[in-house]
C-alpha cells in the first residue's frame, strides 16, 4: 500500500515538474530579453540624443541651416540605400556578430566627434562622414535589433514583450531631444560623449547575450535581397496595411512643417514648439499600456483604418481654438495608437514569415514605410512657398482623406483577424493571414 502511494506521489511530482517546465519564465525574469532590452534602450536613447545634437553642432560650426539639413539627409539616404542589403545580411550571417560590428562602428563614429572637438579639428566633411556611418549602422543593425529581442521570447509572451519594447522607443523619443539640448548647453562635445557611452552599453549587451540566427542550411533561402518585397506583394492584406501606414508617414512628414509655422505665428517660442510636438511621444508612452485592449477591441484592419482617420482629423488641430494645448492633445491621441499599430505590424508581418526571411521582410517594410517621408517634407516646403500654412494644412489633410477612401472600403482590411498563433516557422499561408 505504502509503495503504491509513494508511486502515485512520484508520478504527481513528475507531472507537476513537467507542467512547470512547459510554462515560460515570466518576462521580467527572462534575463536574456531584459539584458538585450536595456542595451537597446540605451542605444536608442543615444541615437535620439545624436539626432538632436548633430544639427545643433552643424549650425554652431557653419551657421548654415542647409548644412544642418544635409546631415539628416545623408544619414537617411544611406540607411535607405543599404537597408535592403542589411535585411539580406541579417538572414545570411551570424546576427549577433553583425550587431556587435555595427555597434562598434557606431561607437567609433560617435566617439570621433568629441575627440575632434577637443583637438579643434572638427569639420563639416567629418560630420557628414559620421552621418553616413550612422546611417549604415541603422541599415545593418536595425533589422537585427528587432529580431534579437523577439528571438528570446516565447510566442505566448510576444504581445507583452512588444509592448515593453514600445516603451523603449517612446521613452527614448521623449527623453532624447531635451537631454541633447541640456548636454549641448554644457559643451559642444558633451552630448556626443553621452551618446557614445549609451552605445557602449548597447555594444556590451550584444557581446554578452547570445541569441539565435537562422540555421546554416536555411540561410540561403528566400531568393535574394528582394525576397522581402515579394512576400509583401504576395499578400493583399499586407499590401493594404502597409499602404495605409505609408500614407500616415508621408502625410505626417508633410504636416510637420506647416504645424511648426502656425505655432510660431501664434506666438509659440522654440521651447514651446518642442514641448507641443512632444505630445506624440507622450501619447505613445501612455499607449504602451493600451496595446492589448485595443487589439481586443478591434481586428487589425479596423484598428488601422480608425487610427488613420483619427490622424487625419487630428491634423486639423492647429486650426482650432486653444493653440499649442490643442495641438499637444491631438498629437497625444495620435501617439496613443502608435504602439498598438507597431505591435500589429509585428504580429501580422514579422512573426508570420519563416525566420530565414524575417530580416529581408523587416528591411522591405521599413523601406516602404519611410520612403515617402522625404517626399512629404519636400512637398510641404513647396506648398508653403505658395500658400499659407493653414491652406497647406487643409490641402495635405484633404489629400490624405481622399487617399484613405480605398483602404476604408477594402474587404481585406475589414475582414482581417489576428493570427491564432505567432509561430516562428509558419507555412506559406501564414503570410496571407
Amino acid at each position: 500500500m505504502n509503495e503504491h502511494v509513494t508511486a502515485e506521489r512520484e508520478t504527481a511530482q513528475r507531472r507537476e515538474t513537467a507542467q512547470q517546465r512547459e510554462q515560460p519564465v515570466p518576462l521580467r525574469r527572462n534575463l536574456r530579453f531584459q539584458a538585450l532590452w536595456i542595451g537597446q534602450a540605451s542605444g536608442t536613447l543615444g541615437m535620439m540624443v545624436g539626432e538632436t545634437a548633430f544639427p545643433l553642432l552643424v549650425l554652431a560650426l557653419t551657421d548654415s541651416p542647409s548644412a544642418a539639413g544635409a546631415f539628416g539627409a545623408v544619414q537617411m539616404a544611406v540607411a535607405l540605400l543599404l537597408g535592403v542589403h542589411g535585411g539580406l545580411v541579417a538572414d545570411r550571417r551570424d546576427r549577433r556578430k553583425v550587431l556587435i560590428v555595427t555597434d562598434a562602428a557606431r561607437l567609433t563614429a560617435l566617439a570621433s566627434v568629441p575627440v575632434a572637438v577637443w583637438l579643434d579639428r572638427l569639420t563639416l566633411v567629418h560630420l557628414l562622414l559620421v552621418a553616413a556611418a550612422v546611417g549604415a549602422t541603422v541599415a545593418y543593425g536595425g533589422p537585427i535589433r528587432l529580431l534579437a529581442l523577439r528571438s528570446v521570447v516565447p510566442p505566448e509572451q510576444m504581445r507583452q514583450a512588444l509592448a515593453q519594447d514600445e516603451a523603449r522607443m517612446s521613452g527614448a523619443a521623449l527623453a532624447g531631444p531635451p537631454l541633447a539640448g541640456f548636454l549641448f548647453g554644457l559643451g559642444h562635445a558633451v552630448p556626443f560623449l553621452g551618446a557614445a557611452l549609451a552605445t557602449t552599453l548597447s555594444f556590451t549587451s550584444a557581446v554578452v547575450v547570445r541569441f539565435p540566427s537562422p540555421p546554416a542550411q536555411e540561410a540561403k533561402g528566400g531568393d535574394g535581397a528582394l525576397a522581402g518585397f515579394r512576400v509583401i506583394a504576395a499578400s493583399p492584406l499586407l499590401r493594404a496595411a502597409l499602404g495605409v501606414l505609408f500614407l500616415i508617414n508621408l502625410c505626417g512628414a508633410a504636416l510637420l512643417l506647416p504645424v511648426i509655422v502656425m505655432l510660431r505665428e501664434q506666438g509659440a517660442g522654440s521651447a514651446g514648439i518642442g514641448l507641443t510636438l512632444a505630445g506624440e511621444a507622450v501619447g505613445a508612452l501612455a499607449g504602451t499600456t493600451l496595446v492589448a485592449r485595443l487589439h481586443r477591441a478591434a481586428g487589425p484592419g479596423v484598428l488601422l483604418t480608425v487610427a488613420a482617420w483619427v490622424s487625419a482629423l487630428a491634423s486639423l488641430a492647429p486650426l482650432l481654438p486653444g493653440g499649442a494645448f490643442t495641438v499637444f492633445a491631438a498629437l497625444f491621441v495620435v501617439g496613443a495608437a502608435t504602439p498598438a499599430l507597431r505591435v500589429m505590424l509585428d504580429l501580422l508581418v514579422f512573426r508570420q514569415v519563416p525566420d530565414e526571411l524575417r530580416g529581408r521582410v523587416i528591411a522591405a517594410t521599413v523601406a516602404l514605410l519611410t520612403a515617402g517621408m522625404p517626399a512629404g517634407s519636400f512637398a510641404s516646403g513647396l506648398l508653403l512657398d505658395r500658400f499659407s500654412p493653414a491652406a497647406t494644412l487643409v490641402a495635405v489633410t484633404a489629400l490624405f482623406a481622399v487617399a484613405l477612401l480605398p483602404a476604408t472600403f477594402s474587404r481585406n482590411l475589414r475582414r482581417a483577424t489576428w493570427p491564432a498563433t505567432v509561430s516562428s516557422t509558419p507555412g506559406p499561408a501564414a503570410a496571407e493571414h
